[in-house]
């Protein structure tokens, strides 16, 4: 497969992934929220404040361990360095060398 193949494929496999999280955790709110409201534990405008919040605080918390768990489980045999250079390669021109 060309550079360019692999690239098209990394890139669609990035988006369909984040499509899917986005979708899962719509679905995922949602649940967690109609829960407490339909149960009236929680007014409805509560149970979303505390779902953002709790949400938000749980991207501090728990992030690093789900990239650390993936990282262990997940082998990469090559090495994908993304920078600036690399994902911008018309800024410099060829005659800046190669990625």
């Amino acid at each position: 497969m060309e550079p360019t193949g692999i690239w098209i494929l990394l890139i669609g496999t990035v988006v369909v992934a984040l499509l899917f999280s986005a979708i899962n955790g719509f679905h995922d709110a949602a649940n967690s929220i109609a829960t407490v409201v339909s149960t009236r534990v929680l007014s409805p405008r509560t149970a979303v404040l505390w779902a953002a919040f709790f949400n938000f605080v749980a991207m501090f918390v728990f992030a690093h361990r789900v990239a650390d768990t993936i990282s262990k489980t997940i082998h990469i045999q090559q090495e994908i360095r993304f920078t600036s250079r690399s994902c911008w390669p018309g800024w410099w021109g060829p005659s800046r060398g190669t990625f």
